[in-house]
């Protein structure tokens, strides 16, 4: 089976955004296109995962809640002979989640041209809006004042992220999501957990509210990526 990043939709994608983005350096053209394919090989791998989980509204998974068994591939889809094991209507729903060609080059083009901001926060002011981002979710297991304690956790991390230089909107959009996601995924792990036991108890619940840090996580770890590069290139630029 071939790549997913094989499938002449991504190709499409990928050259598009290659085509738009061509006044920018070689090397920071080819850095944001490797970044865009781990992206899109890392969604279409955790899209049945985060299924699974409930997903979150707007998502790749949309639209998946049934078993992938419900959803063969609309194939072999072929290219150049070498099948493509990957349908077509989830990598559309990937790649309309990651954001389009044209949004991606105008944030690269806008961040290369000084338009946004080329010098990152602060590290600890970066590390403070990733902990309240990953917070919500284990401050609802303090009792009484955890639900509240949480939301106000998360719309802190969301105003901070928003008004913070070191990311581009596209970037801020998917980790919006995946901040909000436990409003989707603790629900949903929550009443899968019921049904399979008879009753929610308070170990279920723990283990929804477990289950449902992990997307918030993988956001962080993304946004902490994306600022450590930042932070590199802009040492490096002092520099010389």
């Amino acid at each position: 089976m071939s790549s997913p990043l094989s499938h002449p939709l991504v190709r499409t994608f990928l050259s598009s955004v290659e085509r738009r983005t061509a006044a920018l350096p070689a090397a920071r053209r080819e850095e944001l296109l490797e970044d865009l394919r781990e992206e899109i090989a890392a969604a279409l791998a955790d899209a049945p995962a985060q299924n699974l989980a409930g997903g979150f509204t707007e998502g790749p998974a949309e639209g998946f809640a049934e078993h992938p068994a419900d959803h063969p591939a609309e194939g072999p889809e072929t290219d150049g002979g070498a099948a493509v094991g990957v349908g077509e209507e989830r990598v559309r729903r990937v790649l309309d989640w990651i954001g389009t060609p044209e949004e991606i080059a105008a944030d690269a083009l806008a961040e290369e041209s000084g338009s946004l901001p080329p010098e990152p926060e602060n590290a600890g002011g970066t590390w403070l809006t990733l902990g309240l981002a990953v917070l919500p979710v284990p401050l609802c297991l303090v009792p009484g004042v955890g639900i509240p304690l949480g939301l106000v956790a998360a719309l802190g991390a969301l105003v901070r992220l928003w008004r913070s230089a070191p990311w581009v909107r596209r970037e801020k959009r998917q980790a919006t999501l995946f901040v909000l996601s436990p409003l989707v995924t603790v629900p949903v792990l929550a009443a899968a957990l019921s049904l399979a036991f008879d009753g929610i108890s308070a170990a279920a619940f723990v283990a929804s509210l477990l289950m449902a840090l992990t997307l918030p996580v993988i956001g962080a770890a993304r946004l902490a990526r994306s600022a450590a590069r930042l932070r590199e290139r802009a040492g490096q630029g002092a520099g010389r």
